[in-house]
C-alpha cells in the first residue's frame, strides 16, 4: 500500500512558506517524537537551507515516545549543522516555557524590541504546531483538532516585544518516497482518513510492534504474541473486545480502528516507530539494487532532481 496525501491547500501553503522564509530568522520545526524522521518534511529542510536559516527541531509528544529512542534522535539531530533539537510535550506549560530562551540561543543576533526575532513554525499535519502556538501565547489563537490539516492559512502573532511568530499550515510533500514512511504517518494520524485503508495500516503497525514492543501488546490486550503476525494481532484485539460481525466473523475493520486509536492515544505505552539505526537500515535497504522495492514501478516516473517548490499540485488520492 502506497500512501500519498497532498490536498490543494498544501500546494498553496508551500508557495507561501517559500515567500515567508525570506523574512524570518529561525525555523521551529515540530515533529512527532515517535517517528521523528518520517515526520520531517524534506520541503522544509530544502527551503530553510536555501535561505540558510537555523532550525530549532522540537520532538513533540515525547511523553508518548520511547525515551531511549528519543535520546538517540536528539543526539542524531544535534550533530547536524544548523540544527538544535529538543524533546518536549507541547501540552506541558513548563516544557513550552523553555522554547523562547532556546530560540534566542539559536539566533542570538536578534530578539530585542528594535530587532524582534522572527520565527516560522512549521511541520506536517497533526504534530502539535497549533497546540504549541496556543501554549506559547497563553491563549487560543490556532484551531486544534484530532484531524490532520486543521490549520490552512498562515497567521502572524507577537510573543512579547521581542518575538514575532508565523504559524503555518501542516504540510506533507508531493511524493512520500518510502512506503513504510507513509504507513507510519498514517498510523500516527498525519494523513487524511480518505488516503488510507485502516486495516492495512493497523496490520503494518502490529507487525512493527511485534518486533519491538511485543510486551506492550501483551500487557494491553492480555494475549500471548508468540507466533503471531500483524493480522493475528488485530484479530486478537477483535476477540478481546468482542468485535464480531453477523455470522460470527471478527470485525476486522472495527478492531483496526480501535488498535490505531490505542496507539495514537498512548494507551499502548511509550512507543517509537523508528530509531536512527532503523532509519539507516531502511535507507540502506531501499538503496540496494537487490531490493525490488527500491526500484520504481513501471508506470511511475522518477525525477532525479525534484524541486519541491515547483512540484505539481497532487490532489488527494488513494493507491
Amino acid at each position: 500500500m502506497s500512501i500519498q496525501w497532498f490536498p490543494g491547500h498544501m500546494n498553496s501553503a508551500r508557495r507561501k512558506a517559500a515567500e515567508t522564509m525570506e523574512k524570518v530568522d529561525l525555523v521551529i520545526e515540530v515533529v512527532d517524537a515517535r517517528l521523528p524522521q518520517a515526520s520531517c518534511n524534506p520541503m522544509i529542510e530544502q527551503l530553510r537551507n536555501a535561505r540558510q536559516r537555523p532550525c530549532l527541531k522540537i520532538l513533540n509528544k515525547t511523553d508518548m515516545a520511547d525515551p531511549v529512542a528519543t535520546q538517540a534522535w536528539i543526539e542524531h539531530y544535534n550533530a547536524q549543522k544548523g540544527v538544535t533539537a529538543v524533546a518536549l510535550s507541547c501540552k506541558k506549560p513548563s516544557d513550552v516555557a523553555r522554547i523562547p530562551k532556546l530560540a534566542i540561543q539559536v539566533a542570538p543576533h536578534r530578539g530585542t524590541a528594535l530587532k524582534p526575532l522572527r520565527i516560522m513554525i512549521m511541520g506536517i499535519p497533526n504534530v502539535g504546531k497549533s497546540t504549541l502556538m496556543n501554549a506559547l501565547l497563553k491563549k487560543r489563537v490556532a484551531a486544534v483538532g484530532d484531524e490532520p490539516a486543521v490549520t490552512k492559512t498562515q497567521q502572524r502573532l507577537y510573543l512579547g516585544n521581542n518575538m514575532v511568530l508565523t504559524d503555518t499550515p501542516g504540510m506533507l510533500w508531493p511524493k512520500i518516497e518510502h512506503p513504510s514512511d507513509g504507513l507510519m504517518l498514517a498510523a500516527s494520524h498525519a494523513v487524511g482518513s480518505n488516503a488510507l485503508i485502516e486495516e492495512e495500516v493497523a496490520t503494518f503497525l502490529a507487525d512493527l510492534l511485534l518486533q519491538r514492543y511485543a510486551q506492550l501488546l501483551k500487557a494491553r490486550y492480555g494475549f500471548n504474541t508468540d507466533g503471531m503476525d500483524g493480522v493475528a494481532v488485530v484479530e486478537g484485539v477483535a476477540a478481546k473486545r468482542g468485535f464480531r460481525l453477523k455470522g460470527g466473523d471478527y470485525d476486522f475493520e472495527k478492531a483496526s480502528h480501535v488498535f490505531l486509536q490505542d496507539y495514537r492515544s498512548g494507551a499502548l505505552g511509550r512507543i517509537s516507530l523508528e530509531t536512527p539505526a532503523s532509519r539507516a537500515e531502511l535507507l540502506a535497504t531501499y538503496q540496494s539494487t537487490d531490493n525490488p522495492d527500491a526500484l520504481p514501478e513501471e508506470d511511475e516516473e522518477v525525477e532525479e532532481d525534484y524541486d519541491w517548490r515547483n512540484a505539481p499540485d497532487h490532489r488527494e488520492r488513494r493507491d
